[in-house]
């Protein structure tokens, strides 16, 4: 089958405001694409700030969202948790990748474990609950400790419960009364990793190698790129990587995140339908970054060189760095280091675990950049 690429001067229709959108407007605009950006957001939001055009509106908002496909060649998703009519009303009119199907597999837990279980890819043991009952059940069946996790909207940590030794389970299905929820077995994992790559139109691959993670408070705090892991954990997570990727018939760029047991085993955890915040070092340390790629990706083209071609570590910026909600911290050792990028995101005010900005410091070798990182985060 032959696709007819996008090529410049397109305009990219991006569904969402946030920064993910905002990185991919900038490789596009870099490249002589337009771009349109319909959000739910204020006007200002941080990819709003390098579009053409920004429409604001409630995503059931028919008219609006007339307007925006009627000014955009190829539509694309900056996040998953868009309502499934607004999917279905862009997919009808223009090109949607991701397409439907992938955002509205992966947008909720229930619906994105069933998918792995159908297509056979390693994951955590998990039940579907609905009542306490079932919880009890499931609890018996997959034994303690386990996570409660709702089905729906849950992300960076938020909508979870860890069930100890000691748990109370009344208790802890309060939260979740009336809901879906999931509750996965738990994976004693050695370390976390993720993998970020894209898939053209016609199947075709590329992705970046395997990241190493680590988190605070259950959000993403530092990425080590290349992950410290034995080149045979590193093909099963790339191979776990190619079957989300063909199961979903997926088009764009997309992230899977994964743990690794000490038996040396790899497990999907999660599935990002979208690029990734532990893929923003291929911004400064591969031959084609994960926003280069969903450009290509979206509008047709073929894929470039995902290589990485420098050691790299990738620091997330929270608002509980900044002095309060409108002073920035004092950027100067991060700007004065000789190999060190740093990434804001336009946000207009800070708060406590919000993600503002990142940046990513280069070395010769990973432990280079890793002893830099370590010296600059003493000093904002």
């Amino acid at each position: 089958m032959s696709f007819s690429p996008f090529l410049p001067p397109s305009t990219i229709g991006i569904l969402g405001g946030g920064q993910l959108g905002r990185m991919l407007a900038l490789e596009a605009r870099r490249s002589g694409y337009r771009v349109a950006v319909f959000t739910d957001e204020p006007p200002g939001c941080p990819a709003g700030q390098f579009a053409d055009v920004e429409i604001n509106a409630a995503y059931d908002d028919t008219a609006a969202l007339e307007r925006f496909l009627a000014q955009v060649d190829v539509v694309t998703a900056e996040f998953e948790n868009i309502p499934d009519a607004c999917l279905q009303a862009v997919e009808a009119v223009k090109p949607l990748r991701p397409g439907r199907k992938a955002i509205y597999t992966t947008q909720h837990r229930e619906r994105e474990k069933l998918f792995l279980r159908e297509n056979g890819i390693a994951c955590a043991g998990f039940r579907i609950v609905e009542t306490l009952e079932q919880l009890e059940t499931a609890v018996a069946e997959l034994g303690r400790p386990c996570v409660i996790k709702t089905a729906a909207f849950g992300y960076d940590g938020k909508g979870q419960a860890k069930v100890n030794t000691d748990t109370d389970l009344a208790t802890a299905w309060q939260p979740f009364e009336g809901h879906h929820a999931v509750v996965e077995q738990w994976i004693p994992f050695v370390c976390e990793v993720s993998v970020v790559g894209a898939r053209s139109v016609d199947g075709r691959m590329a992705v970046h190698g395997v990241v190493e993670n680590q988190h605070a408070h259950h959000i993403l705090d530092v990425s080590l790129a290349p992950a410290r892991v034995s080149p045979e954990i590193a093909e099963q997570a790339l191979e776990l990587w190619e079957a989300v990727a063909t199961g979903l018939e997926y088009v764009g760029t997309m992230a899977v995140e994964l743990f690794v047991t000490a038996e040396g085993r790899v497990l999907v955890n999660e599935v990002a339908p979208r690029p990734h915040n532990s893929g923003h070092y291929t911004i400064d340390a591969c031959v084609t970054n994960q926003f280069q790629q969903q450009m290509r990706a979206i509008c047709g083209l073929s894929l470039g060189d995902p290589t990485q071609h420098t050691p790299a570590v990738m620091v997330n910026l929270l608002g509980d760095v900044w002095p309060s909600e409108h002073v920035h911290p004092d950027w100067s050792p991060i700007l004065g280091h000789p190999r060190a990028k740093l990434h804001l995101y336009g946000k207009a005010s800070a708060r406590a675990k919000r993600k503002m900005g990142h940046y990513t410091v280069l070395g010769d070798s990973l432990d280079e950049a890793l002893d830099s990182v370590t010296q600059l985060r003493t000093r904002y």
